[in-house]
């Protein structure tokens, strides 16, 4: 009997260090959660989080802008006076004003006073980064479901192989004894026919089932972010439970599920409370101070020899806005903002209800599942136990070839059988924990 033969590596140094390391359910989920885009995405939107609140919190510290300008006015606005002004009563005069040339440099300073949008918005700026701090987490949780699920089908796949190997020798030790009898005339030829038949479909069924590993030990691969050309090596342990445990449901505010849809339930809330903010008035200080340049030549370079004046100016002040009305769009826009609050607590609902069902029907197959393994356990015996009074009757020519033929099927679907309810009962076991919230357990045992 071939024996699959695994091998991991866990980086490059890992690698070159320690080829005969096995990978265990440990690893590969540290593997995943350390490699995987998914987790790597998640944790770049944390620090999304922290740049949004850097630029939320921009807007409510100083503001400090420095500009310049160099103007050149070919045509300079011509005004119309009252030659009174000049000692010409009775006349108009027109005067240009201003000069060929202008330069300006102006630093101009803002501050917030009060802006009750831009203190809703620190908040929830906070609130934004716990919500992908949460959101990462649920990201994980599903990556280690899913390589769960992914590793324990390629134990599933390597038993029903080391099945089949058994079985398979057990065929090779029928066709060895009916060759036997068949070359001593006690069995007719149909029957050592037959005996090879079933012996080449077993071979057949048996090549499916190795390229079925290596499909199962590549989606493995696959979920945990491992390159293709690492071959995988799964430690040798027993795929069977060894005992039903005790499970308590835990309260559903312990799902991180629920806890990431509370989290949006609050960041509606601070959406809210923006819309809200339009009711309040909003003030700021502003200063500016400049320097200006005036004169037929250009100023940057130019003084009061070539006709050039410079000249400094500053004000300050403070701005408010006080809101009166707007037809009504803060109310229709805060009302949006409810109904949207309101869903998601629908959401959060309809969510709990689902979670319990889902721990319901994952504790039924839990149970079902081990009811399963215990009578495909005794079947297993049994069947082992008629194969071989059967082979000790057709040795005797008390039983037919059809009779051991079908007595060995009947020991291949046992074990089959036993398999298939010990990955059910697996699986049901990862929608256990998934229900209570305990999937990293997996990852800590």
């Amino acid at each position: 009997m071939k024996k699959l033969i695994v091998c991991f590596l866990l980086g490059i140094n890992f690698l070159s260090a320690q080829e005969s390391d096995l990978l265990t359910l440990k690893d590969a989920i540290n593997y995943a959660l350390e490699n995987k885009a998914e987790a790597e995405k998640a944790r770049l939107e944390i620090k999304r989080g922290d740049a949004q609140i850097a630029e939320v919190r921009s807007a409510a510290l100083p503001q400090l802008s420095i500009s310049g300008n160099t103007n050149f006015n070919p045509l300079l606005q011509e005004n119309v006076l009252p030659g009174e002004i000049f000692g010409m009563p009775g006349e108009n005069v027109r005067v240009a004003f201003g000069q060929k040339w202008t330069s300006n440099v102006n630093a101009q300073f803002s501050q917030v006073l009060f802006n009750q949008s831009v203190f809703t918005g620190l908040k929830a700026a906070k609130s934004t980064r716990e919500f992908y701090i949460i959101n990462a987490q649920l990201t994980e949780e599903e990556i280690i479901e899913k390589v769960a699920t992914s590793y324990y089908q390629v134990y599933e796949t390597q038993q029903m192989l080391e099945n089949l190997n058994k079985n398979l020798e057990i065929t090779r030790e029928t066709v060895t004894i009916i060759e036997g009898l068949y070359d001593n005339g006690l069995a007719k030829k149909i029957d050592y026919d037959r005996s090879r038949v079933a012996l080449n479909n077993l071979s057949a069924n048996r090549q499916q089932l190795i390229n079925a590993l290596q499909l199962s030990e590549n989606a493995l691969k696959f979920m945990i972010g491992m390159p293709g050309d690492v071959p995988v090596v799964l430690p040798e342990e027993s795929f069977s439970p060894l005992f039903l445990p005790e499970t308590v449901q835990e309260g559903m505010q312990e799902r991180t599920e629920i806890t990431l849809l509370n989290k949006q339930v609050e960041l509606l809330n601070y959406q809210k409370a923006a819309t809200n903010a339009e009711y309040y008035p909003t003030a700021s200080l502003t200063a500016n101070y400049g320097y200006l340049g005036q004169g037929p030549e250009v100023p940057l370079w130019n003084g009061e020899d070539k006709g050039v004046f410079w000249s400094d100016f500053s004000a300050i002040g403070i701005n408010i806005q006080i809101p009166v009305f707007n037809g009504f769009a803060t109310r229709a826009r805060v009302k949006q903002n409810q109904i949207d609050i309101e869903q998601a607590q629908l959401d959060i609902k309809d969510t709990k209800l689902a979670m319990e069902l889902a721990y319901d029907n994952a504790m039924s197959q839990l149970e079902n599942s081990w009811i399963t393994i215990e009578n495909q356990q005794e079947n297993a015996q049994l069947a082992e136990e008629v194969l071989t009074d059967t082979q000790n009757n057709y040795e005797n020519g008390l039983a037919t070839l059809t009779d051991l033929l079908d007595a060995e099927r009947a020991l291949a679907d046992a074990r089959n059988n036993l398999t298939n309810a010990q990955l059910d009962y697996r699986l049901a076991e990862i929608e256990v924990l998934k229900s209570q919230g305990k999937l990293r357990t997996l990852n800590n045992n």
